[in-house]
């Protein structure tokens, strides 16, 4: 699935291969419904915030670490796709910083 947005003339095409959720109590019928909510919301936050000057001319981010997220009981599969989705963008936006762990190939 693909989530695009813009902002100032800038296209943001955000596409999620893999998503890892080992450890969260998720059923595998959720991880899709998961996947689309954390691809439209980090869109959504991209557009609005911008992407780190290391990754405007393009390229991939093949792993990230990012910071924990918290879980409510009961929570929604759209809610976890929040959730990761501003875990991601913390490492991504335009006032973040390119970390070590952040594999990234162009």
């Amino acid at each position: 699935m693909e989530g695009t947005g813009g902002c100032g003339g800038m296209n943001i095409d955000l596409h999620i291969e893999r998503l890892i959720l080992d450890g969260l109590p998720v059923e595998s019928h959720q991880g899709p419904l998961i996947q689309s909510a954390v691809e439209a919301e980090l869109a959504r936050l991209l557009a609005g915030a911008g992407l780190n000057p290391e990754l405007l001319s393009g390229g991939e981010v093949n792993s990230l670490r990012t910071r924990g997220i918290q879980l409510e009981q009961g929570f929604s599969a759209p809610y976890l796709g929040e959730q990761i989705a501003g875990a991601v963008h913390s490492r991504l936006s335009a006032d973040s910083v390119i970390a070590p762990n952040m594999e990234t190939q162009r």
